[in-house]
């Protein structure tokens, strides 16, 4: 039996950050129903690669997933959810607030229809404040919690890290707040609550010491390229054939390693390189110290040299290195699932490990509406909801 075996949730958001949540708790065995707009479904199916008319990306974030297709804009779309509701342990959405009341599915009526619901809700500044009817997409997440303004090289445009982090860390706060709740309701013998995540107080919460230190000394970070300021040596080194190797030396017993391992005895026995703090003084010549070292050996004689020396190292993974690489593979992190239309395809593993109710995928992510005739009939709605969601 998986952890979230008998949770029922109900799916309402779409895109990234309400899914994402959704995805992490049916991986661990809830039973996630997710309600989609007839005819179209999430917008997700059709972004980025598509496979026969399907983004491949759908059938990572829908897997373990059941699909309804209910129109929430209709009153008989609405009697329907909250039909699903009654039931269900967690509801999960990511709409702009107003918008689930203004569909008769705000908190206070759920509430009332069902005490011991869970509701998460995502969106850009959250459920108050002066921002909270502000539409809100990750990347504006990610610039106003202050990652966008540290990534990327110093006096050049703030760049994006490529993914949509935003959305996905208020996913992972969504889901850690929707255990959190489970925990005071079921252990605790509480009530149903609700989850407030914003997507900029979710990349916020990952800033590590950026407000203290300008309370204290008035610093504002900066982007810094590859490097992490105030911690030292670690950085990426150019090698000889081109490659660059990642080398994180900051520890006290590290940095003594890595200096005998490039034939730096003098920094290595230097007092005032013993610790963290003495180091940043002094990392431009520390850092050309094991640059002058890397350029002279290819970047696998570099990470041979260093691994021997238990000085921490890598390289810079691209998806072709991650789908061959055996650690990926011997802890499963590069697994097959089947499409709805019978094909294979590789897609990542299930994160956290657990050792006595691990995660698994079940089935894979459904066809638009695929369980809505069925779901119909077991809460009871009325039978043209069915029918015309099924075929709308």
């Amino acid at each position: 039996m998986q952890a979230l075996h008998g949770i029922k949730v109900l799916e309402l958001g779409q895109l990234i950050a309400g899914p994402f949540a959704g995805k992490t708790l049916a991986d661990f065995g809830a039973d996630v129903i997710k309600v989609e707009p007839p005819g179209v479904g999430d917008p997700l199916r059709k972004w980025r690669m598509l496979r026969d008319g399907t983004s491949v990306w759908w059938e990572v974030q829908s897997r373990n997933k059941r699909s309804v297709a209910l129109d929430l804009r209709t009153p008989e779309g609405q009697e329907a959810t909250r039909a699903l509701l009654k039931g269900a342990d967690v509801v999960i959405e990511n709409f702009k607030p107003g918008t689930m009341e203004a569909w008769g599915l705000g908190w206070e009526t759920l509430h009332a229809l069902n005490p011991k619901l869970i509701m998460l809700r995502i969106s850009g500044y959250g459920q108050t404040g002066p921002y909270r009817e502000k539409p809100g997409f990750g990347v504006l997440g990610e610039a106003m919690g202050g990652l966008r303004h540290l990534t990327g090289e110093p006096g050049r445009v703030p760049v994006r890290c490529g993914i949509s982090i935003g959305d996905s860390l208020s996913a992972m706060h969504g889901a850690l707040g929707v255990m959190l709740a489970l925990y005071h309701r079921d252990a605790r013998g509480g009530k149903g609550q609700v989850i407030d995540v914003a997507l900029y107080e979710s990349v916020f919460n990952m800033m590590e010491s950026l407000v203290p230190e300008y309370d204290a000394f008035g610093a504002v970070r900066e982007r810094s390229g590859s490097a992490l300021p105030g911690i030292a040596p670690t950085n990426a080194y150019r090698c000889a054939d081109g490659g660059y190797a990642l080398i994180a030396g900051n520890g006290d017993s590290i940095f003594k390693r890595l200096m005998a391992a490039i034939g730096r005895n003098d920094l290595e026995q230097d007092p005032a390189l013993a610790q963290n703090d003495g180091r940043v003084a002094r990392v431009a010549e520390i850092d050309a110290a094991i640059e002058a070292w890397t350029l002279t050996k290819t970047l696998e004689e570099v990470l041979s040299v260093l691994g021997a020396a238990k000085v921490p190292a890598g390289k810079v993974y691209t998806v072709e290195d991650i789908v061959h690489d055996p650690q990926y593979i011997a802890r499963e992190m590069i697994v097959e699932q089947q499409t709805a239309d019978g094909a294979r395809i590789k897609v990542p593993g299930i994160v956290p490990k657990l050792s006595a109710t691990p995660g698994r995928i079940h089935h894979p992510a459904p066809l638009l509406g695929e369980h809505t005739a069925a779901i119909s009939k077991m809460v009871g709605w009325p039978e043209r909801n069915a029918v015309e969601a099924q075929h709308a």
